[in-house]
């Protein structure tokens, strides 16, 4: 008899579990790869350290032995540059400098700030010494040229250890925005967890619960269909939905603290928090508002075209997350065994797999768009303004509704309120250790270079499947920071045009992803799991479906 060898659940004994290994090989590929460039540039003499660059520089003569800083303007031709620093340099250099004479060697002490008009590999100079924006040297002046000009030469302050700065710098800066993400939380927090309460001593969680036990029973078998976690997963799934990340998030962190009350081993995912991470990995929004404002910004002539092929992109993250959470959850099992599991629930792999193949068939044949048209009072634009208006009004009315219910049931609203938000702080700061562990490695993976390293290995791959290199960095940067992606799509809208194959390709590639590590990180960091299980698996599997997905429907539809 075959058996599986995909072992998803290590013994308790197991010291490192898949976190682990994660953020060890985050920061591993970040500083290994950070020295060994540091290495390279430094046995290449990158940045030309002690070589000197012919400049003209043009001052006012009656300045010209002043112990004084006072300004000066450095001009260096497009060809001198390229030649020196071997990199690519369209225009003329033209840069405001301060100088100070030193009478002892004749020579001037040069200061400047760098901008958006320097050359590029100056910037990155810079960031190595002083204020991460400055850059100082010697000049020694050549000959005259005319009346307040001179041919000179340069030579910049020495750099080494570039990208090693770049490493410290952002292990430094990430973990600020871990504590700010977790401590921007608590208020959130408090608020919903308070109407969290409100809506629990009410009864109206079993309520809610109860209307869509069909689906949560397949889903969450093992929670009872009246326990408070499975209105606190509803809620959640509801909220992301409809794009409302800051209720989403608290109801997802009390769905956990719940959750955990019924795990018979603490410290270890269960089944249900496996499957309920994967669905909110897959990030199925009805309305990418990030993305179509971040498109709006840059020009787009039609900002919500990626609204189809975000949620067809995140339909098939949403199925595979929940399909692999299913199979993995019965791992080790031997291949018969797996057979018996399939052929029981046959049925409704038969439906889901019925309703991707008219998803697919609608986007194939164009029938989605005329579907919309020839019913004349709904279409496109109808329909993501009458998204706009729910996810506008939701929050007020979730809020209303939740305490006009407790007051019908009369429950004390204020004194269960408080009670509910006094929960928020504790949880705030119990995310802390988990997100500076996190953030920090993939802050520290960004700054190292890994992230180019991992996209040549990956390009033999992407070009087989006809994926775009010019879109691989924001796969590959989505699952791990949503701001650093967020940078990605604009820079790639700004390069190739927000209606471009490439600008269309990114913008739903950010509408069917999720942060995957941040929401592993936040939610399980919440009750304290270590040993994740299948959890990330599920979602790099569920982030993979999302991209392919976005990929195949974008070239359908765009290319």
């Amino acid at each position: 008899m075959i058996i599986f060898n995909l072992q998803m659940d290590q013994s308790p004994s197991e010291k490192l579990y898949m976190l682990n290994y994660i953020w060890l090989g985050l920061l591993f590929l970040g500083i290994g790869t950070a020295l060994t460039l540091d290495v390279v540039n430094q046995s290449n003499n990158r940045y030309r350290n002690g070589d000197a660059v012919e400049v003209s520089v043009s001052f006012d003569s009656a300045s010209a032995a002043s112990t004084k800083p006072f300004d000066a303007l450095l001009k260096i031709s497009s060809n001198t540059f390229e030649k020196f620093y071997g990199s690519v340099q369209n225009d003329e250099i033209n840069q405001k400098v301060k100088l100070i004479y030193n009478g002892k060697d004749k020579s001037y002490s040069v200061y400047f700030i760098v901008d958006d008009k320097s050359p590029a590999i100056w910037s990155e100079m810079a960031k190595v010494s002083g204020k991460e924006d400055d850059l100082s040297g010697k000049l020694f002046l050549k000959n005259k040229t005319g009346a307040n000009s001179f041919g000179a030469k340069l030579i910049l302050e020495k750099i080494s250890f570039a990208k090693m700065k770049d490493v410290t710098n952002a292990a430094i800066d990430y973990a600020g925005k871990a504590v700010n993400i977790a401590l921007g939380l608590i208020g959130i927090m408090a608020l919903w967890l308070g109407i969290m309460k409100i809506a629990e001593q009410s009864g109206l969680i079993s309520i809610i619960a109860r209307s869509v036990k069909p689906v949560t029973k397949f889903l969450f078998p093992d929670v009872p269909h009246d326990h408070p976690a499975m209105g606190s997963m509803i809620m959640n799934i509801s909220a992301n939905m409809l794009g409302l990340g800051n209720a989403a998030t608290p109801f997802g962190l009390k769905a956990m603290e719940e959750l955990e009350k019924l795990n018979p081993e603490k410290g270890t995912a269960t089944n249900a928090m496996c499957t309920f991470l994967a669905i909110n990995t897959a990030g199925l929004t009805l309305i990418p508002a990030t993305a179509i404002a971040v498109r709006a910004a840059a020009g787009s002539s039609d900002p919500t075209i990626i609204i189809g092929t975000s949620i067809f992109g995140a339909s098939c993250a949403t199925i595979v997350g929940i399909f692999s959470a299913k199979i993995l959850e019965k791992f080790p099992m031997s291949f018969s065994d797996l057979v018996n599991y399939l052929k029981s629930k046959w049925k409704f792999f038969v439906s889901l797999f019925s309703i991707a193949f008219v998803i697919v068939l609608l986007a194939v044949s164009g029938l989605s768009s005329k579907l919309f048209s020839n019913l004349g009072f709904i279409n496109a634009d109808g329909l993501k303004t009458f998204i706009q208006i729910i996810s506008t009004l939701a929050i007020p009315l979730i809020i209303i509704s939740f305490i006009l219910f407790g007051v019908l049931k009369k429950v004390k609203i204020y004194e269960v309120f408080v009670e509910g938000a006094k929960e928020g702080f504790n949880v705030a700061l119990r995310i802390i250790p988990y997100l500076v562990a996190m953030l920090v490695a993939i802050g520290i993976f960004r700054a190292g270079g890994a992230m180019e390293f991992l996209m040549i290995i990956l390009s033999p791959a992407t070009n087989l499947i006809g994926f775009p290199p010019e879109a691989l960095p924001m796969a590959l940067m989505r699952p791990l920071s949503g701001s650093g992606s967020l940078g990605i799509m604009s820079e790639v809208m700004s390069i190739h045009g927000p209606d471009s194959f490439i600008g269309i390709l990114v913008s739903t590639i950010m509408g069917s992803t999720e942060t995957t590590f941040y929401v592993l990180a936040l939610y399980f960091g919440s009750v304290s799991i270590k040993r994740t299980r299948h959890a990330v698996a599920v979602g790099i599997l569920a982030d993979i479906a999302g991209i392919l997905g976005a990929l195949f429907i974008v070239k359908l539809l765009f290319n």
